[in-house]
């Protein structure tokens, strides 16, 4: 049962190429990738700042249109779905992790992890009490009531990874997740990150220059000038 369900494609990439710009100005983001991810894979796209990773990332999601080749979301081809439809996988299906955390400041920890629930169709009671349980479980339950600025970088990446896992979307995408962490709090979060993916058989996808990360990775991909290059 495990085999069937790795093998299992999440995400597909073929042969696609990002160019912004045009004529004189034009830049290019990534170019040719090939990259498959499956489900219970925790797959780590590593490389310096500028090399594509977010590029790669924001295609896959479907906030940018490539400039050629394919993309597959959950099998199937990411141009056939409307705005709405990607809109509604981003709100159900994919959770998203950044390095600046993007917590709302006027709203508690809770409320933060809350809001991804109640856009999901989630009724306010509902979602608070869910999210509550996620604060608990990810160890941070002593700061629901608080507010993001009264909160350390690693306690905010935690509230950050709660909510990006609150509708346990079957892909989640992580830009530089451990950026603003020390060595410990990074590579728990990466921990977390593996651990959701192996136990409920989830496709995490991460983006970073972090070469500590990668002895956790199911795979690495380099990215070299918007190129894998292994």
């Amino acid at each position: 049962m495990k085999k069937q369900a790795i093998n299992r494609y999440i995400v597909e990439v073929n042969d696609v190429t990002k160019v912004f710009g045009s004529n004189e100005h034009k830049t290019v983001g990534v170019r040719n990738i090939f990259l498959q991810a499956s489900m219970g894979e925790l797959l780590v796209l590593l490389g310096p700042s500028g090399s594509g990773k977010t590029t790669l990332l924001t295609l896959i999601a479907g906030l940018l249109k490539s400039t050629s080749g394919r993309i597959f979301l959950f099998g199937r081809d990411i141009e056939a779905y409307s705005s709405q439809e990607l809109q509604r996988l981003r709100a159900t299906r994919i959770g998203f992790v950044f390095q600046t955390f993007l917590l709302i400041d006027s709203l508690t920890a809770v409320e933060n992890v809350g809001m991804v629930l109640r856009f999901a169709g989630k009724s306010n009671k509902e979602a608070h009490r869910h999210a509550q349980e996620l604060l608990q479980q990810f160890q941070v339950e002593r700061l629901a009531t608080k507010f993001p600025p009264t909160l350390s970088q690693g306690e905010k990446q935690r509230v950050a990874v709660a909510r990006a896992l609150a509708n346990e979307p079957d892909l989640i995408i992580a830009d530089e997740p451990t950026g603003s962490l020390e060595t410990k709090q990074g590579l728990g979060i990466i921990q977390l990150l593996h651990e959701y993916s192996r136990k409920q058989e989830k496709c995490v996808i991460v983006a970073s220059h972090d070469l500590r990360i990668a002895r956790l990775a199911d795979r690495v991909l380099r990215l070299e000038d918007g190129v894998i290059t292994r």
